[in-house]
């Protein structure tokens, strides 16, 4: 997802493996092993320092990571390099591009073992083994609650709401060619409103619109609810835990998500074919099913957990709820016209 900025992290290491569930691997200073595990990631990857220390401490490992990109670019970049891989393992590839990436044979097979039983509800379709789920979460439009009351009205509901007159100009969303969650709504669009989605994009356009570049723009300098209250527009493309983040002193929020406007995003891990380190990068797999690097998830990638076992924050259960029926669009469907959607939105949408 596209949240807090990507900050490189690389440490010492000494040996061991209990965060890693899937057994010690040699000691890394062996001549016949890397001591280093290349970590690609989307670039709002986020873990506690202390998490990835204790990874490295404990495996002999030590990593470095590069992140070229939002989910998109990673992706695309992990195909242009397959033939000589980026790193070793790759975190950030979500639903909407994962089929692109088995169909290049960019990752390698491997299931951990402790994968968790909840896991399975967000396997890729086809049940492959090449990519794992680690976190999900819902792409939703957010809206700014003291804005609707300062201007007495009602807070919109449902993703038809965006289209009537009440709210002209009053939406920003990011570019679905370019941002992850701009993709997410971009198929939420298509899940409702199948064939007629161009026609439900060409009404927001004339009810005001605007799309920018990344969530980044949206959220940050565009959403009347950011800090600094710069942004003009109440009504802001984000995930339905960005409430949770935007709490007063008695701990109510200022914001809310639409859950009647979210398509469910999960995003996947795995171990690149080719790799040059590819006990490490198995072990970096099973470490971010482990239960320490699960419960961190929520707060450093505002995302929740694949492991459903795992105990939230206490102000998710009021703030960050999931939608209970989030739009979907079959992974099948995606794989198949994924580049036609976008040519589509380009050209009829953007012109």
């Amino acid at each position: 997802m596209a949240l807090p900025a990507f900050a490189a992290l690389t440490g010492a290491a000494l040996a061991g493996c209990s965060l890693a569930g899937g057994g010690a691997p040699e000691p890394a200073g062996s001549v016949s092993q890397p001591t280093t595990v290349r970590v690609v990631t989307h670039d709002s990857f986020n873990l506690d320092e202390a998490l990835l220390d204790s990874f490295e401490a404990e495996t002999g490992y030590t990593l470095e990571f590069s992140a070229p990109g939002d989910g998109g670019t990673l992706v695309n970049q992990l195909i242009l390099t397959k033939d000589s891989p980026l790193g070793d393992v790759a975190f950030g590839i979500d639903n909407s591009f994962a089929g692109r990436a088995l169909a290049e044979d960019v990752f390698a097979d491997y299931t951990p073992a402790d994968l968790p039983a909840s896991a399975a509800a967000y396997a890729v379709d086809g049940d492959s083994a090449a990519l794992t789920p680690i976190d999900v979460g819902d792409v939703c439009m957010n809206v700014d609650h003291q804005w609707f009351a300062d201007h007495d009205l009602d807070e919109p509901v449902t993703l038809d709401d965006l289209t009537l007159p009440a709210y002209a100009d009053l939406t920003v969303v990011s570019n679905p060619a370019r941002s992850s969650p701009g993709l997410a709504f971009l198929l939420a669009t298509i899940g409702e409103y199948g064939d007629q989605w161009v026609d439900y994009w060409q009404r927001l356009d004339e009810n005001g619109l605007k799309i920018v570049d990344s969530w980044s723009d949206v959220y940050y300098t565009d959403f009347t609810a950011a800090e600094g209250a710069g942004g003009t527009r109440p009504i802001a493309l984000s995930y339905s835990t960005s409430p949770a983040f935007t709490l007063t002193d008695d701990g109510d929020s200022t914001t809310g998500a639409l859950l009647e406007t979210c398509f469910r995003q999960v995003e996947y891990a795995g171990v690149l074919a080719g790799a040059e380190n590819p006990a490490g990068a198995q072990a970096f797999l099973d470490f971010l099913l482990s239960a320490p690097v699960q419960a961190d998830i929520p707060g450093q990638m505002f995302m929740y957990p694949v492991d459903d076992t795992v105990r939230l924050p206490a102000d998710w259960v009021a703030h960050a709820p999931l939608a209970p029926n989030p739009i979907t669009v079959p992974q099948a469907d995606i794989d198949a016209h994924l580049d036609e959607w976008l040519r589509t939105w380009q050209e009829q949408v953007v012109g």
